[in-house]
Protein backbone atom coordinates (compact mmCIF):
# COMPACT_ATOMS: atom_id res chain seq x y z
CA UNK A 1 0.00 0.00 0.00
CA UNK A 2 1.16 3.63 -0.64
CA UNK A 3 2.88 5.69 2.14
CA UNK A 4 1.05 8.19 4.14
CA UNK A 5 0.79 11.45 2.18
CA UNK A 6 2.13 14.01 3.04
CA UNK A 7 -0.81 16.87 4.64
CA UNK A 8 -2.18 19.76 2.47
CA UNK A 9 -0.60 21.73 4.61
CA UNK A 10 2.50 20.75 3.88
CA UNK A 11 2.07 20.34 -0.14
CA UNK A 12 0.61 23.88 -0.23
CA UNK A 13 3.55 24.97 1.29
CA UNK A 14 5.75 23.43 -1.25
CA UNK A 15 4.01 24.76 -4.13
CA UNK A 16 4.22 28.18 -2.01
CA UNK A 17 7.95 27.61 -2.11
CA UNK A 18 8.21 26.98 -6.13
CA UNK A 19 6.20 30.04 -6.78
CA UNK A 20 8.47 32.11 -4.68
CA UNK A 21 11.69 30.58 -6.01
CA UNK A 22 9.90 31.24 -10.00
CA UNK A 23 9.75 35.02 -9.05
CA UNK A 24 12.90 35.33 -8.02
CA UNK A 25 14.68 33.34 -11.07
CA UNK A 26 12.08 35.99 -12.97
CA UNK A 27 13.69 38.86 -11.65
CA UNK A 28 16.76 37.78 -13.26
CA UNK A 29 15.28 36.85 -16.04
CA UNK A 30 13.88 33.25 -15.46
CA UNK A 31 15.26 30.33 -17.03
CA UNK A 32 15.25 26.34 -15.67
CA UNK A 33 16.16 25.05 -12.15
CA UNK A 34 17.12 21.85 -11.83
CA UNK A 35 17.45 20.14 -8.27
CA UNK A 36 18.22 16.73 -8.04
CA UNK A 37 17.47 14.72 -4.71
CA UNK A 38 20.46 12.69 -2.46
CA UNK A 39 21.78 9.72 -4.16
CA UNK A 40 21.43 6.60 -2.62
CA UNK A 41 25.11 5.64 -0.87
CA UNK A 42 26.50 1.98 -0.54
CA UNK A 43 27.68 1.25 3.18
CA UNK A 44 29.51 -2.20 2.06
CA UNK A 45 28.68 -4.83 -0.56
CA UNK A 46 25.36 -4.15 -1.57
CA UNK A 47 23.92 -2.97 1.77
CA UNK A 48 23.11 0.98 1.63
CA UNK A 49 23.02 3.60 4.05
CA UNK A 50 19.59 4.39 5.42
CA UNK A 51 18.38 6.85 2.94
CA UNK A 52 17.74 10.44 3.27
CA UNK A 53 16.38 12.89 0.71
CA UNK A 54 18.27 16.07 -0.41
CA UNK A 55 16.92 19.24 1.96
CA UNK A 56 16.50 21.45 -1.31
CA UNK A 57 14.68 19.25 -3.27
CA UNK A 58 12.69 18.00 -0.04
CA UNK A 59 11.85 21.70 0.77
CA UNK A 60 10.23 22.71 -2.79
CA UNK A 61 8.41 18.78 -2.96
CA UNK A 62 8.20 17.15 0.21
CA UNK A 63 8.93 14.09 -2.18
CA UNK A 64 10.93 11.05 -0.35
CA UNK A 65 11.99 8.73 -2.81
CA UNK A 66 16.10 8.20 -4.83
CA UNK A 67 16.43 8.85 -8.20
CA UNK A 68 14.32 11.66 -8.50
CA UNK A 69 14.96 15.72 -10.10
CA UNK A 70 12.66 18.35 -9.95
CA UNK A 71 12.76 20.69 -12.89
CA UNK A 72 11.12 24.36 -12.72
CA UNK A 73 10.79 26.25 -15.61
CA UNK A 74 10.20 30.13 -14.74
CA UNK A 75 9.84 33.06 -17.71
CA UNK A 76 10.51 36.50 -17.32
CA UNK A 77 6.64 37.14 -15.95
CA UNK A 78 7.16 34.73 -12.72
CA UNK A 79 4.66 31.99 -14.92
CA UNK A 80 6.36 28.95 -14.18
CA UNK A 81 5.83 25.18 -14.29
CA UNK A 82 7.11 22.00 -12.33
CA UNK A 83 7.87 18.41 -13.77
CA UNK A 84 9.09 16.16 -11.67
CA UNK A 85 11.27 13.00 -12.78
CA UNK A 86 10.88 9.88 -10.63
CA UNK A 87 11.29 6.18 -10.51
CA UNK A 88 8.12 4.24 -13.01
CA UNK A 89 6.54 1.93 -10.90
CA UNK A 90 7.79 -1.49 -10.73
CA UNK A 91 5.74 -4.74 -9.36
CA UNK A 92 8.89 -6.79 -8.50
CA UNK A 93 11.31 -4.44 -6.70
CA UNK A 94 8.84 -3.14 -5.12
CA UNK A 95 8.34 -6.77 -3.47
CA UNK A 96 11.91 -5.70 -2.51
CA UNK A 97 12.14 -2.15 -1.46
CA UNK A 98 8.44 -0.72 -0.74
CA UNK A 99 6.22 1.55 -2.92
CA UNK A 100 6.58 3.57 -6.02
CA UNK A 101 4.53 6.34 -6.68
CA UNK A 102 5.46 6.92 -10.38
CA UNK A 103 5.21 9.31 -12.42
CA UNK A 104 1.31 9.19 -12.86
CA UNK A 105 -0.04 9.32 -9.48
CA UNK A 106 3.39 11.43 -7.82
CA UNK A 107 2.44 14.12 -10.07
CA UNK A 108 -1.47 14.38 -8.93
CA UNK A 109 -0.92 13.38 -5.34
CA UNK A 110 2.05 16.05 -4.83
CA UNK A 111 0.90 18.45 -7.12
CA UNK A 112 2.92 18.69 -10.02
CA UNK A 113 2.60 20.21 -12.80
CA UNK A 114 4.11 17.47 -15.10
CA UNK A 115 5.83 13.84 -13.76
CA UNK A 116 8.08 12.20 -15.85
CA UNK A 117 10.16 8.99 -15.47
CA UNK A 118 13.49 9.12 -14.72
CA UNK A 119 14.72 7.12 -17.04
CA UNK A 120 13.77 9.92 -19.85
CA UNK A 121 15.99 12.41 -17.96
CA UNK A 122 18.62 12.42 -20.37
CA UNK A 123 15.81 12.99 -23.57
CA UNK A 124 14.09 15.68 -21.87
CA UNK A 125 15.56 18.10 -20.04
CA UNK A 126 17.38 18.95 -23.15
CA UNK A 127 13.75 20.46 -24.27
CA UNK A 128 13.36 21.90 -20.93
CA UNK A 129 16.59 23.63 -21.42
CA UNK A 130 15.87 24.59 -25.56
CA UNK A 131 15.54 28.50 -25.75
CA UNK A 132 16.00 29.02 -22.10
CA UNK A 133 18.34 32.16 -20.65
CA UNK A 134 19.47 30.61 -17.94
CA UNK A 135 19.99 27.20 -15.71
CA UNK A 136 19.73 27.29 -12.41
CA UNK A 137 21.07 24.26 -10.24
CA UNK A 138 22.89 23.64 -6.36
CA UNK A 139 26.93 24.26 -7.48
CA UNK A 140 28.97 21.59 -5.30
CA UNK A 141 26.30 19.76 -3.90
CA UNK A 142 25.82 16.91 -5.37
CA UNK A 143 29.63 15.53 -7.26
CA UNK A 144 29.06 14.67 -10.49
CA UNK A 145 26.09 16.56 -11.16
CA UNK A 146 27.85 19.50 -12.93
CA UNK A 147 28.49 17.13 -15.59
CA UNK A 148 25.54 15.69 -16.66
CA UNK A 149 24.31 19.30 -16.76
CA UNK A 150 26.81 20.22 -18.91
CA UNK A 151 25.86 17.29 -21.00
CA UNK A 152 22.43 18.24 -21.31
CA UNK A 153 23.78 21.60 -22.00
CA UNK A 154 25.73 20.10 -25.06
CA UNK A 155 22.63 18.28 -26.65
CA UNK A 156 20.95 21.99 -26.79
CA UNK A 157 24.00 23.40 -28.41
CA UNK A 158 24.11 20.89 -30.70
CA UNK A 159 20.82 21.71 -31.84
CA UNK A 160 22.11 25.43 -33.25
CA UNK A 161 21.62 24.97 -36.83
CA UNK A 162 18.00 24.34 -35.87
CA UNK A 163 17.87 27.74 -34.46
CA UNK A 164 18.16 26.22 -30.85
CA UNK A 165 19.79 28.43 -28.21
CA UNK A 166 21.06 26.95 -25.38
CA UNK A 167 20.89 28.73 -21.80
CA UNK A 168 24.12 31.31 -21.70
CA UNK A 169 24.40 31.85 -18.02
CA UNK A 170 24.29 29.25 -15.01
CA UNK A 171 23.27 30.30 -11.48
CA UNK A 172 23.64 28.30 -8.33
CA UNK A 173 19.98 28.16 -6.95
CA UNK A 174 21.15 27.74 -3.43
CA UNK A 175 21.91 31.85 -3.27
CA UNK A 176 17.98 32.05 -3.49
CA UNK A 177 17.09 28.63 -1.37
CA UNK A 178 19.77 29.17 1.17
CA UNK A 179 18.02 32.74 1.92
CA UNK A 180 14.20 31.16 1.53
CA UNK A 181 15.12 28.50 4.21
CA UNK A 182 17.00 30.80 6.89
CA UNK A 183 13.49 32.15 7.73
CA UNK A 184 10.91 29.33 8.66
CA UNK A 185 7.63 29.70 9.09
CA UNK A 186 4.93 29.01 11.85
CA UNK A 187 4.51 25.37 10.52
CA UNK A 188 8.43 25.14 9.90
CA UNK A 189 8.59 26.36 13.84
CA UNK A 190 6.07 23.67 14.77
CA UNK A 191 7.33 20.62 13.69
CA UNK A 192 11.35 21.63 15.27
CA UNK A 193 9.23 22.51 18.68
CA UNK A 194 7.98 19.28 18.89
CA UNK A 195 11.74 17.58 17.16
CA UNK A 196 12.92 19.55 20.50
CA UNK A 197 10.89 18.29 22.76
CA UNK A 198 11.63 14.46 21.66
CA UNK A 199 15.06 15.29 22.05
CA UNK A 200 15.17 16.68 25.19
CA UNK A 201 12.88 14.45 26.85
CA UNK A 202 16.23 11.82 25.25
CA UNK A 203 18.24 13.64 27.60
CA UNK A 204 16.37 13.70 30.48
CA UNK A 205 16.23 9.80 30.08
CA UNK A 206 19.51 9.41 29.28
CA UNK A 207 20.37 11.60 32.57
CA UNK A 208 18.08 9.27 34.82
CA UNK A 209 19.69 5.93 33.43
CA UNK A 210 23.20 6.94 34.00
CA UNK A 211 22.32 7.80 37.57
CA UNK A 212 20.41 4.31 38.26
CA UNK A 213 23.23 2.60 36.22
CA UNK A 214 26.16 3.93 38.22
CA UNK A 215 24.01 3.37 41.53
CA UNK A 216 23.19 -0.48 40.39
CA UNK A 217 26.17 -0.91 37.21
CA UNK A 218 25.42 -3.55 35.17
CA UNK A 219 27.61 -6.58 34.86
CA UNK A 220 29.47 -5.41 31.89
CA UNK A 221 29.75 -1.96 33.68
CA UNK A 222 28.11 1.39 32.54
CA UNK A 223 29.19 2.62 28.98
CA UNK A 224 28.81 4.82 26.90
CA UNK A 225 27.03 3.12 24.53
CA UNK A 226 24.14 2.26 27.14
CA UNK A 227 23.56 6.06 27.34
CA UNK A 228 23.45 6.25 23.36
CA UNK A 229 20.94 3.26 23.23
CA UNK A 230 18.55 5.75 25.64
CA UNK A 231 18.69 8.36 23.18
CA UNK A 232 17.95 6.39 20.02
CA UNK A 233 15.26 4.15 22.16
CA UNK A 234 13.36 7.44 23.31
CA UNK A 235 13.52 9.27 19.53
CA UNK A 236 11.61 6.08 18.28
CA UNK A 237 9.27 5.94 20.41
CA UNK A 238 8.30 9.17 19.89
CA UNK A 239 8.17 9.42 16.14
CA UNK A 240 11.61 10.80 15.21
CA UNK A 241 12.82 9.11 11.88
CA UNK A 242 16.27 9.62 12.76
CA UNK A 243 19.16 10.86 14.98
CA UNK A 244 19.86 14.60 13.41
CA UNK A 245 23.26 13.97 12.98
CA UNK A 246 25.80 11.21 15.27
CA UNK A 247 25.06 11.35 18.88
CA UNK A 248 28.21 11.94 20.59
CA UNK A 249 28.10 10.70 24.03
CA UNK A 250 31.96 11.19 25.65
CA UNK A 251 32.75 10.78 29.39
CA UNK A 252 35.30 12.06 31.35
CA UNK A 253 38.54 13.28 29.33
CA UNK A 254 36.85 12.16 25.59
CA UNK A 255 34.75 15.30 26.16
CA UNK A 256 37.32 17.02 24.97
CA UNK A 257 37.37 16.09 21.34
CA UNK A 258 34.72 18.04 19.89
CA UNK A 259 33.35 15.09 17.38
CA UNK A 260 33.89 12.19 19.80
CA UNK A 261 31.46 9.63 18.89
CA UNK A 262 29.68 7.30 21.54
CA UNK A 263 31.80 4.27 22.07
CA UNK A 264 32.48 1.45 24.97
CA UNK A 265 34.35 3.69 27.29
CA UNK A 266 33.02 3.11 31.03
CA UNK A 267 31.40 5.72 32.61
CA UNK A 268 32.33 6.18 35.74
CA UNK A 269 30.94 7.84 39.01
CA UNK A 270 32.99 11.00 39.04
CA UNK A 271 33.11 11.80 35.41
CA UNK A 272 31.06 14.30 33.84
CA UNK A 273 29.40 13.18 30.82
CA UNK A 274 29.08 15.49 27.37
CA UNK A 275 25.99 14.51 25.32
CA UNK A 276 25.57 16.00 22.28
CA UNK A 277 22.22 14.45 20.55
CA UNK A 278 19.19 14.85 18.79
CA UNK A 279 16.57 13.76 16.68
CA UNK A 280 15.41 14.41 13.30
CA UNK A 281 11.62 14.73 12.75
CA UNK A 282 9.61 15.30 10.00
CA UNK A 283 12.92 16.68 7.47
CA UNK A 284 13.91 19.20 10.59
CA UNK A 285 16.72 18.72 13.52
CA UNK A 286 16.93 19.58 16.30
CA UNK A 287 20.50 20.32 18.54
CA UNK A 288 20.79 19.56 22.25
CA UNK A 289 24.06 19.21 24.33
CA UNK A 290 23.81 18.57 27.99
CA UNK A 291 26.74 17.90 30.62
CA UNK A 292 25.95 16.31 33.39
CA UNK A 293 27.79 14.12 36.54
CA UNK A 294 27.36 10.93 36.04
CA UNK A 295 27.39 10.00 39.77
CA UNK A 296 24.61 12.68 40.08
CA UNK A 297 26.66 15.65 41.96
CA UNK A 298 29.43 18.06 40.42
CA UNK A 299 32.40 18.41 41.89
CA UNK A 300 34.45 21.04 43.43
CA UNK A 301 36.07 21.51 39.90
CA UNK A 302 33.26 20.47 37.62
CA UNK A 303 30.83 22.61 39.61
CA UNK A 304 33.28 26.05 38.63
CA UNK A 305 33.78 25.25 35.18
CA UNK A 306 30.04 24.30 34.60
CA UNK A 307 29.01 27.47 36.27
CA UNK A 308 30.75 29.33 34.01
CA UNK A 309 29.77 27.94 30.77
CA UNK A 310 26.70 28.40 31.98
CA UNK A 311 26.57 31.66 32.62
CA UNK A 312 28.65 32.20 29.33
CA UNK A 313 25.11 30.90 27.68
CA UNK A 314 23.13 33.23 29.87
CA UNK A 315 24.59 36.22 28.30
CA UNK A 316 24.71 34.48 24.97
CA UNK A 317 20.91 34.05 25.30
CA UNK A 318 20.73 37.62 26.84
CA UNK A 319 22.11 39.01 23.33
CA UNK A 320 20.28 36.45 20.84
CA UNK A 321 17.48 39.49 19.63
CA UNK A 322 15.40 40.68 17.03
CA UNK A 323 17.89 43.23 15.61
CA UNK A 324 20.93 41.90 17.59
CA UNK A 325 24.24 40.47 14.71
CA UNK A 326 24.66 36.76 14.59
CA UNK A 327 28.10 37.31 16.06
CA UNK A 328 27.02 39.35 19.10
CA UNK A 329 25.84 35.71 21.08
CA UNK A 330 29.56 34.96 20.39
CA UNK A 331 31.14 37.88 21.68
CA UNK A 332 28.64 37.78 24.76
CA UNK A 333 29.93 34.27 25.89
CA UNK A 334 33.49 34.54 24.85
CA UNK A 335 34.01 37.74 27.67
CA UNK A 336 32.10 35.64 30.18
CA UNK A 337 34.40 32.07 29.45
CA UNK A 338 37.34 34.54 29.33
CA UNK A 339 36.85 35.97 33.01
CA UNK A 340 36.41 32.27 34.13
CA UNK A 341 39.55 31.32 32.27
CA UNK A 342 41.34 33.96 34.60
CA UNK A 343 39.44 33.43 37.39
CA UNK A 344 40.54 29.67 37.64
CA UNK A 345 44.15 30.39 36.68
CA UNK A 346 43.73 28.10 32.84
CA UNK A 347 45.26 31.70 32.01
CA UNK A 348 47.53 32.91 33.74
CA UNK A 349 47.50 36.66 33.82
CA UNK A 350 51.46 37.36 33.40
CA UNK A 351 50.17 35.99 29.94
CA UNK A 352 46.71 37.94 29.55
CA UNK A 353 45.99 40.47 32.03
CA UNK A 354 42.64 40.91 31.71
CA UNK A 355 39.22 40.01 29.26
CA UNK A 356 40.45 42.27 26.96
CA UNK A 357 44.13 40.62 26.11
CA UNK A 358 42.79 37.23 26.47
CA UNK A 359 40.47 38.38 23.47
CA UNK A 360 43.23 40.27 22.01
CA UNK A 361 45.56 37.63 22.40
CA UNK A 362 43.68 34.46 21.44
CA UNK A 363 44.55 32.81 24.38
CA UNK A 364 40.83 31.69 25.26
CA UNK A 365 41.28 29.19 21.98
CA UNK A 366 43.21 26.53 24.04
CA UNK A 367 40.13 26.09 25.54
CA UNK A 368 37.24 27.35 23.72
CA UNK A 369 38.08 26.75 20.32
CA UNK A 370 34.77 26.51 18.41
CA UNK A 371 31.84 29.46 17.54
CA UNK A 372 28.98 29.67 19.91
CA UNK A 373 26.06 29.08 16.91
CA UNK A 374 24.90 27.86 13.78
CA UNK A 375 21.85 28.12 12.16
CA UNK A 376 19.77 25.12 12.09
CA UNK A 377 16.43 23.82 10.22
CA UNK A 378 16.44 20.96 8.11
CA UNK A 379 20.12 19.86 8.23
CA UNK A 380 21.45 20.46 11.69
CA UNK A 381 24.41 23.03 10.00
CA UNK A 382 21.65 24.59 8.35
CA UNK A 383 22.11 26.33 5.01
CA UNK A 384 21.98 30.71 4.77
CA UNK A 385 24.40 33.47 4.67
CA UNK A 386 26.54 34.43 8.22
CA UNK A 387 27.04 37.94 6.54
CA UNK A 388 24.43 40.55 6.39
CA UNK A 389 23.76 40.80 2.46
CA UNK A 390 23.78 44.02 0.58
CA UNK A 391 26.08 45.54 3.27
CA UNK A 392 29.27 47.37 2.31
CA UNK A 393 32.16 45.37 3.36
CA UNK A 394 34.19 47.02 6.37
CA UNK A 395 38.07 47.65 5.55
CA UNK A 396 40.07 46.97 9.03
CA UNK A 397 42.89 49.04 9.92
CA UNK A 398 45.19 46.27 9.40
CA UNK A 399 43.67 46.23 5.71
CA UNK A 400 42.28 42.68 5.92
CA UNK A 401 38.02 42.87 4.80
CA UNK A 402 35.38 42.36 6.55
CA UNK A 403 31.44 41.41 5.86
CA UNK A 404 29.12 42.63 8.47
CA UNK A 405 27.38 39.91 10.37
CA UNK A 406 24.38 38.84 9.87
CA UNK A 407 21.02 40.85 11.56
CA UNK A 408 19.04 38.55 13.36
CA UNK A 409 15.26 38.55 12.52
CA UNK A 410 12.21 36.73 13.82
CA UNK A 411 11.94 33.14 12.10
CA UNK A 412 15.82 32.37 12.41
CA UNK A 413 16.76 29.17 14.03
CA UNK A 414 20.23 29.03 15.74
CA UNK A 415 21.98 27.32 18.40
CA UNK A 416 23.46 28.96 21.35
CA UNK A 417 26.67 26.25 22.75
CA UNK A 418 29.69 27.83 24.71
CA UNK A 419 31.98 25.77 26.12
CA UNK A 420 35.26 24.90 27.45
CA UNK A 421 37.57 21.70 26.98
CA UNK A 422 40.55 21.47 29.51
CA UNK A 423 42.94 19.22 28.15
CA UNK A 424 45.70 17.36 30.66
CA UNK A 425 49.02 19.74 31.00
CA UNK A 426 51.63 20.57 33.12
CA UNK A 427 50.56 24.00 32.94
CA UNK A 428 46.78 23.87 33.72
CA UNK A 429 45.74 23.61 37.05
CA UNK A 430 45.56 20.10 37.75
CA UNK A 431 41.89 19.65 39.41
CA UNK A 432 40.09 21.07 35.54
CA UNK A 433 42.33 18.05 33.51
CA UNK A 434 40.22 16.13 31.25
CA UNK A 435 37.25 18.51 32.21
CA UNK A 436 34.71 19.19 28.80
CA UNK A 437 31.52 20.99 29.24
CA UNK A 438 29.21 22.18 26.63
CA UNK A 439 25.58 23.82 26.98
CA UNK A 440 23.76 24.03 23.79
CA UNK A 441 20.09 24.75 23.04
CA UNK A 442 18.00 25.88 20.02
CA UNK A 443 16.49 29.27 19.70
CA UNK A 444 13.91 31.04 17.45
CA UNK A 445 14.23 34.85 17.04
CA UNK A 446 11.23 36.45 17.88
CA UNK A 447 9.82 39.82 17.05
CA UNK A 448 11.28 42.90 18.18
CA UNK A 449 10.99 43.63 22.02
CA UNK A 450 11.01 39.76 23.04
CA UNK A 451 13.49 37.34 24.29
CA UNK A 452 14.57 34.56 21.91
CA UNK A 453 12.46 31.47 22.20
CA UNK A 454 14.48 28.75 23.66
CA UNK A 455 13.43 25.82 22.17
CA UNK A 456 15.41 23.55 24.33
CA UNK A 457 14.29 24.44 27.85
CA UNK A 458 13.01 21.18 28.48
CA UNK A 459 16.18 19.42 29.07
CA UNK A 460 17.64 20.53 32.83
CA UNK A 461 20.70 22.68 32.22
CA UNK A 462 21.28 24.18 35.74
CA UNK A 463 23.31 22.57 38.09
CA UNK A 464 20.09 22.31 40.71
CA UNK A 465 17.75 20.88 38.01
CA UNK A 466 20.61 18.32 36.55
CA UNK A 467 21.21 17.07 40.39
CA UNK A 468 18.01 17.16 41.14
CA UNK A 469 16.49 14.84 38.31
CA UNK A 470 19.38 12.60 38.93
CA UNK A 471 18.36 12.01 42.83
CA UNK A 472 14.80 11.29 41.76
Amino acid sequence: MPPTLPDAALLARCKARRDQLARHMAAAGGGVALLPTAPEVLRNRDVDYPYRHDSYFYYLTAFTEPQALLALQANAAGQSRSVLFCRDKNAEREIWDGYRWGPEAAREAFGFDAALSIDSLDAELPKLLADQPAVWWPFAVHKGFETRVEGWLAAVRAQARNAVTAPHTQHDVCALLDDMRLFKDDDELGVIRRACAISAQAHVRAMQACARSVRQPPPQGLREYHLEAELLYTFRQHGAQSPAYGSIVAAGANACVLHYRAGDAAVRADDLVLIDAACELDGYASDITRTFPAGGRFSGAQRDLYAVVLAAQAAALDACRDGARFTDPHDAALRVLAQGMLDFGLVPRDTAADVDAVLATGAYKRFYMHRTSHWMGMDVHDCGDYAEPGQAIDILPDGSRKRPARILRPGMVLTIEPGLYVRAADDVPAAFHGIGIRIEDDVAIRAAGQPCEVLTADAPKTIEAIEELMRG
